[in-house]
């Protein structure tokens, strides 16, 4: 079971917020701090990261991982007694919400996925991305940690993000395991991700891709598949690749507009 946190009243809608890496539950707590008097919220902190990093041992992920974290998510839920949710997911947590879509669509009630990539689909790319990702994994397991969010921070997907911002979010995330979050990280690969460009065709719910303005890659590949599936694309306004982060009362308004 995964660690967790849940405001709100139990019998409204349930909404499950899922993290991208090197976050936390706690990164959706102003977005929930708007929602909650309306929605049952549950953030959950993803393997290796959060609350989860002391039971890391218990949690380790194999490669792909992807299944597994669809399981350990619907089991927390189901612990929970929630049966059907809203999914929310960010990055790497909007993959993952992919995969639950893909594995338990019967339990969801709608998907929003912020800045997510729906998987690659050449064989060229994926050898690209996995010899990448393998780059930056070897930096995780033998770099201070310090050392490699500095690094992480400063790749063109966070390029809106000020100095001062980026010298926030490495203090912030200094505190993670770096071989728990090495382990989710190659287990979680967007190399190894299914190709789930067609998945929102073969659902029965609202599909939404929530981008930021500023991030020019994202907006382009929303765009690109909403003209090929059912997924219906909203761009927030002065935010680049974590929306929520940036803009956490637009993202909230737009994500409750969505909801009722």
């Amino acid at each position: 079971m995964l660690s967790y946190q849940c405001s709100g009243n139990s019998k409204a809608p349930a909404v499950v917020f899922l993290h991208g890496f090197l976050g936390s539950k706690q990164d959706w707590n102003e977005v929930i701090n708007q929602l909650q008097d309306d929605f049952y919220c549950i953030s959950i902190d993803l393997p290796g990261h959060g609350d989860n990093q002391q039971q890391a041992a218990d949690l380790m992920l194999p490669t792909p991982g992807f299944n597994r974290c669809a399981e350990l998510v619907t089991a927390t839920l189901t612990a929970l007694n929630v049966q059907h949710y809203h999914l929310v997911g960010y990055s790497l947590g909007g993959r993952i919400a992919l995969h639950i879509a893909k594995l338990y669509p019967e339990q969801l009630l709608s998907l929003m996925l912020e800045s997510c990539h729906p998987g690659l689909q050449s064989e060229a790319d994926k050898l690209a991305r996995k010899q990448n990702d393998a780059n930056w994994a070897n930096k995780l397991s033998n770099m201070p940690i310090t050392e490699f969010l500095t690094l992480w921070y400063q790749q063109a997907v966070f390029s809106d993000l000020s100095d001062i911002e980026q010298r926030n979010l490495v203090l912030k995330r200094s505190h993670n395991q770096p071989l728990a979050l090495a382990n989710c990280y190659q287990a979680t690969s967007l190399a190894r991700q299914d190709d789930l460009w067609d998945l929102p065709g073969q659902l029965n719910i609202a599909v939404h891709f929530i981008a930021g303005h500023q991030d020019h890659k994202f907006k382009a590949l929303a765009n690109s598949w909403q003209q090929q599936q059912p997924v219906s694309v909203h761009c927030i306004n002065a935010s680049g690749h974590n929306v929520h982060l940036a803009a956490p009362e637009a993202f909230s308004h737009q994500l409750r507009t969505l909801l009722t």
